[in-house]
C-alpha cells in the first residue's frame, strides 16, 4: 500500500509540475529564452554548469526543455535530484533563497503535505537557502560556462 502511495504521489507531483505548471507558467512568465542546445552544452569544459547540465539530462534521459532549463540547472547548482524528495528540497532552498513564487510555495506545501518522511531533509534545505545568497537574479546563460564547484562555493561557502 505504502509503494502505491508514493507512486502516486509521484504521479500528482510530475502531473501538477509538467502538465500544468510548466505550460501555464510560460504563458504568464514568459521565462527568458534559454539560447543553447544540447550539442552546443556538451561543448562547454568538463566540469563547467553547461557541461554538467548536458550530464545531468543526459544520465536521467531528461530531453532539454528551453522554459524548463533554468530550473535543471539549480538541480545540478544545488545537487538535488529530480526525486520527489529533491524536487521539495529544491522547492524549499528555493523558498528560503527568498524565492516566493506559486510553482515553489504549491510544491512546498504539496511535499510537506504528503512526505512527511523527508520533513527533516526539506526543513535543512530551507535553512541552507535562507543563509545561502540569492540566487534568483543569476543570469543563467552567462554563467554556463563557469566551473560548477566554484559557483556552488558562492553559494554554499560565501
Amino acid at each position: 500500500m505504502k509503494k502505491i502511495l508514493i507512486q502516486l504521489r509521484t504521479f500528482v507531483l510530475v502531473f501538477l509540475t509538467h502538465k500544468i505548471a510548466l505550460p501555464l507558467l510560460k504563458i504568464i512568465r514568459r521565462p527568458g529564452v534559454f539560447t543553447y542546445n544540447r550539442e552546443q552544452l556538451m561543448q562547454f569544459p568538463a566540469g563547467s554548469l553547461g557541461n554538467d547540465l548536458h550530464l545531468f539530462l543526459q544520465k536521467r534521459n531528461l530531453p532539454l526543455l528551453k522554459h524548463y532549463a533554468r530550473h535543471d540547472l539549480k538541480h545540478v547548482l544545488l545537487n538535488y535530484d529530480t526525486t520527489d524528495r529533491g524536487e521539495a528540497c529544491l522547492q524549499c532552498f528555493m523558498l528560503g533563497n527568498s524565492r516566493v513564487s506559486f510553482p515553489v510555495l504549491a510544491t512546498v506545501v504539496y511535499g510537506f503535505a504528503t512526505m512527511p518522511e523527508h520533513w527533516r531533509e526539506m526543513i535543512k534545505a530551507f535553512r541552507l537557502g535562507r543563509e545561502s545568497p540569492s540566487i534568483h537574479g543569476w543570469k543563467w546563460n552567462e554563467v554556463l560556462p563557469e566551473q560548477t564547484k566554484v559557483l556552488q562555493a558562492k553559494i554554499f561557502y560565501h
